[in-house]
């Protein structure tokens, strides 16, 4: 975007005076005037892509008054504020790690964005949550983990695949920080993990590919050994998959273990039978099936055929 190379030819040719345009800027981001905020948002968020920033002590200047942006009138400039705060993780990687908590507070605000009704401040608290979060201590993941996780959860099922994509890729990025938290956030995984699994049905090959990616995370955190094999052998991004005999296989493993989670799993398939997406439709019934023909005696009390055979 213009945004984009005007912050990269400045960032190579104009180094030395970048304080004094800066300090020139800072009063626009005031302005009454939308147009001359988003300009200005845009050109800062971009700039926060470049070590020249950092370099020329600008970094803590420029983070502020991004995050000043977050209440701005302007759904634009708000989205804009949040992605120059996720480019810090590019620009200057180092100085996230001083200011993680300052910068998930950010993005935990962006996400609870209340006038944002396309959703387009949450994509991006998303997304740029996913690209700091290599860089946070973990302690400042810790606090906001479950709040975090409960809050993109809604994302799974969006009829926008960008936002699909984003909150499944956060959810997997996020359990590599679950293992302090690890029964609270196994919860989290238990909630997700029927919505992942029909997601690699998704009409879109980028949703696909993320649920691959979470799957895969989360395989670790459910102290199943067969599971999480299944999941890093057949879930890889260069590997196509036998949709019904991996279901088969990951049913099996999942009766095995969690045998009292039945009633639990088909409740939240039956909710897909209603899908938009027809191979998710599709793939719900089938799900049910293999985890009753995987099930012991002693837990099948637990089916509801009633509600079952109705599909409600």
């Amino acid at each position: 975007t213009r945004a984009a190379s005007i912050r990269s030819a400045m960032a190579r040719h104009a180094g030395p005076r970048l304080p004094l345009i800066v300090k020139n800027l800072i009063p626009t981001l005031g302005s009454v005037f939308d147009s001359q905020r988003i300009t200005t948002t845009a050109f800062f968020a971009e700039l926060l892509n470049s070590n020249v920033v950092n370099d020329l002590i600008l970094l803590e200047t420029m983070m502020d008054n991004m995050t000043g942006r977050q209440k701005d009138a302007c759904m634009l400039v708000r989205m804009l504020a949040l992605r120059g705060l996720g480019n810090i993780a590019s620009g200057s990687p180092e100085k996230v790690r001083k200011h993680g908590a300052k910068l998930l507070a950010s993005m935990v605000n962006g996400m609870d964005d209340k006038d944002d009704p396309h959703n387009l401040v949450a994509l991006e608290a998303m997304s740029s949550l996913s690209k700091l979060l290599d860089h946070v201590e973990e302690r400042d993941v810790q606090s906001m983990l479950l709040h975090i996780a409960i809050r993109i959860r809604p994302f799974f099922d969006s009829e926008q695949p960008d936002l699909r994509q984003s909150s499944i890729v956060l959810f997997g990025n996020l359990t590599k920080f679950s293992e302090c938290n690890c029964e609270v956030f196994f919860e989290q995984i238990l909630n997700g993990l029927v919505t992942l699994l029909l997601h690699l049905q998704d009409p879109k090959p980028e949703v696909v590919k993320a649920c691959k990616f979470a799957l895969r995370m989360c395989g670790p955190n459910m102290g199943c050994e067969g599971l999480c094999d299944m999941f890093l052998n057949h879930l890889r991004e260069d590997r196509s998959l036998h949709y019904g005999e991996f279901m088969n296989n990951v049913c099996k493993h999942l009766m095995q273990s969690y045998p009292e989670m039945l009633n639990r799993l088909i409740l939240t398939n039956l909710f897909y039978f209603k899908s938009n997406w027809v191979d998710i439709r599709a793939a719900a019934p089938m799900f049910i099936g293999f985890l009753v023909l995987h099930v012991d005696e002693d837990h099948c009390q637990q089916v509801d055929l009633d509600q079952l055979i109705s599909g409600e």
